[in-house]
């Protein structure tokens, strides 16, 4: 479990993701960097991306990071993996809507730390990157989680403007919940399909009065 040391936004000193990505592309003694990307490439207050290498990835958003690491993957990363592999994709990029780790969500901080938003956005834009041919696809899972913190939608928000720039296409797998909400990994069946998911309806809808 990871319970959050500081309050990122007074306490911490923020890597920037194009410096956290330089460093995570150099060889590391603790993983193999032509299987995984992890980014920050050490385990910290917060975490950018963490997945593994391939030329069709699923990018799978959840609302914040916890524990995992490469060849350490959680239960819920561990669902993500084989869907992703599933639906026929060759490789999955964790992202999160928040990057601060935090294992109970109610550790989260109460408010936004702006520079730790603006460059997970960084660190969005590059996964977004990283599909090598077609539109990159993103699925949404961070269930009913989105309602802990009244910062999420803007999150959510920031990210559905820069995947139009790439033609990003959404989708979410297993039920959504009574209000809409995405269905979390955890608990899907392991061959879970994707389903297509109009992210920018269901921010209006759901989202709008948090």
């Amino acid at each position: 479990m990871h319970i959050p040391a500081c309050d990122t936004t007074v306490q911490l000193t923020i890597l920037p993701f194009d410096s956290a990505l330089e460093k995570a592309l150099m060889p590391s003694s603790d993983y193999d960097i032509a299987q995984w990307l992890y980014v920050p490439n050490f385990y910290a207050e917060y975490r950018y991306i963490l997945g593994t290498r391939g030329e069709k990835p699923l990018i799978c958003v959840g609302v914040n990071p916890s524990t995992a690491a490469p060849n350490d993957l959680d239960n819920t990363l561990k669902s993500v993996e084989r869907i992703a592999l599933a639906n026929g994709y060759d490789s999955f990029l964790m992202f999160n809507v928040y990057a601060q780790r935090a294992t109970r969500p109610d550790d989260m901080e109460p408010t936004l730390n702006p520079q730790l938003h603006a460059e997970n956005m960084a660190a969005f834009r590059y996964a977004l990157e990283q599909t090598r041919n077609g539109r990159p696809a993103v699925w949404a899972a961070w269930g009913n989680i989105i309602e802990k913190r009244p910062y999420l939608p803007g999150c959510v928000r920031d990210m559905i403007a820069l995947g139009e720039e790439f033609g990003a296409q959404w989708f979410t797998a297993g039920k959504r919940s009574v209000k809409g909400h995405p269905h979390h990994p955890l608990y899907l069946k392991k061959d879970s399909p994707l389903d297509p998911f109009d992210v920018k309806a269901y921010l209006e809808r759901e989202l709008h009065c948090f």
